[in-house]
This record gives C-alpha cells, structure tokens and sequence, in this order.
C-alpha cells in the first residue's frame, strides 16, 4: 500500500492512561525522543480502564477525518496477559499500533490477519513506551513493516456489539455517554434509513415517552426538551437541550433502547 508522505509525522493518542498520572507524559517524552519533529494529537486519555469496546469506538468515530498517512496509536488494556504484544498494521491509508487484544477487530472486522504485523518482544511496563516510540519513528519514516517487525503468529479478533435489526425494528445499545450527558447509540444513519424505509418510528427507552421525530441538532427542539439526531460521526444521540440526558433521563452505558417502525 502507497501511502502519502505529507501527513507521515501526525500521530493521534488513544489511551487509557488518565491525567491525574505521569504515564501520558512518558508516552509522548519517547514519542519525542525518537522523532522530535511529530505532531501529536490526543483524541482521550480518559478511556475506562481496560474498555477495548469504548477505545474501538473512539478510533472508528475519529481515524478517517485525519488525513492519510497519519499514524494512530491506541493504548489501552495494554497488559491484557502474561505475553502481550503490540501490533503493527496498514489499513485503510492510516497506520496503527497498539495491544494486540481485539481492540483493533472491533474497528476492522474485515481486516486480513495477514495484514499485521508485531513488533519483536513482549511489552511490559518497562519498555512499553520505547517499543512504541521506536515503532512510530520508523512509520513516521514510511519504513515498511518488514523492517521493524514480523507478521503476527496470531490476531486477536473479538465480535463487535451489534444492534438487533428486524424488517420492523432495531434493538440497539448505549455505546457511551458524553461529558454532557448526551447519550450514544450503535445505530448509524445509514442503517436506521435501509430498515426505515420512510415509515414512521418511535424510539423507546426506559419508561419514558418515546421520540417520534429526528432533529438536525441540539438547538432543533426548545431547551430542556428531549431530542434525538444523527451526530456528526453519523450515530444516533439521544440528548435533553441544554440539560443532560443520562441524568435527567437515567439512560446509561451498555442498556439498550428500541425503535419500532410503522
């Protein structure tokens, strides 16, 4: 696979380190160590601990709107045994690297093992951040994967949550809940319309009254009012105008809501 050289040095950061500690810190000191003239991007260090499925769903809602070439490192669960390793792989145009747990199936199910590469070495927590900052250097670089690393014996491929889809209706699931309450569904719009088909809908969730009809966005209905619109990374949300929805509605991760067409 060709890809680019002009966007060779943009890294993005995927972790579940936190802030409160000093391992983002280490994490970028051998990033710059190796390759002091990268462009470093953090999308979250705020990843539940150890939640592949919450990180997953980070790198699908951001990886495609940086521009080829760029470089993505996800870092969470990283100790997930006793011989972790890291992988490497090309797809898509973009380059990424992280644990080899599953993480990167949830994103890529149609991702070919043969694709993949590890880097030499179990990771642990001595020498997670020089592997890592090593490997980025020679992707930076536009190495190819033979150079740095060797194809995996093994990829770790775990099934993706997936909503329960029936000619007259969806069963889906709360995948995350932002900082301001605003709930999100693994329903996109694409699928929502093949199944709607131009038929009235009600979403139900809880005991709540159900939405009947989609907004543009937050502003489309009066504050305080519950409102539901294809986000801008095309999944459902369910939000209250200027209030919080996971609050005031007592929706939370991993329940699921229902959408009954008419």
């Amino acid at each position: 696979m060709q890809i680019s050289n002009s966007s060779m040095s943009l890294v993005t950061l995927i972790t579940d380190f936190g802030y409160k500690d000093y391992y983002t810190a280490l994490l970028k000191a051998a990033l710059y160590t190796y390759q002091p003239e990268l462009t470093i991007v953090d999308i979250s260090h705020d990843i539940t601990r150890h939640d592949i499925m919450e990180a997953s769903f980070f790198l699908k809602c951001t990886y495609n709107n940086f521009p080829k070439g760029s470089i993505h490192v996800v870092l969470v669960n990283s100790f997930y045994d006793d011989h972790s390793e890291v992988v490497v792989f090309e797809h898509n145009g973009h380059k990424f690297i992280g644990p080899n747990n599953g993480l990167f199936s949830l994103v890529f199910p149609e991702l070919n093992k043969e694709e993949v590469h590890k880097l030499n070495g179990e990771v642990d927590t001595s020498n997670q951040y020089e592997l890592i900052g090593a490997a980025v250097k020679d992707l930076a670089k536009n190495a190819p994967l033979n150079d740095f690393a060797i194809h995996a014996a093994h990829f770790d491929q775990k099934i993706a949550l997936q909503p329960v889809v029936t000619s007259s209706q969806i069963r889906a699931t709360i995948v995350h809940v932002d900082q301001f309450g605003n709930v999100i569904v693994n329903i996109n719009r694409s699928t929502f319309e093949q199944i709607r088909k131009g038929r009235p809908f009600a979403i139900y969730y809880k005991s709540n009254e159900p939405i009947e009809r989609l907004a543009e966005s937050y502003s489309d209905c009066p504050i305080g009012d519950v409102c539901a619109f294809f986000n801008t990374v095309e999944f459902l949300e369910i939000a209250v105008n200027m209030g919080n929805a996971h609050e005031l509605l007592n929706l939370n991760k991993n329940e699921t809501i229902q959408i009954n067409f008419f």
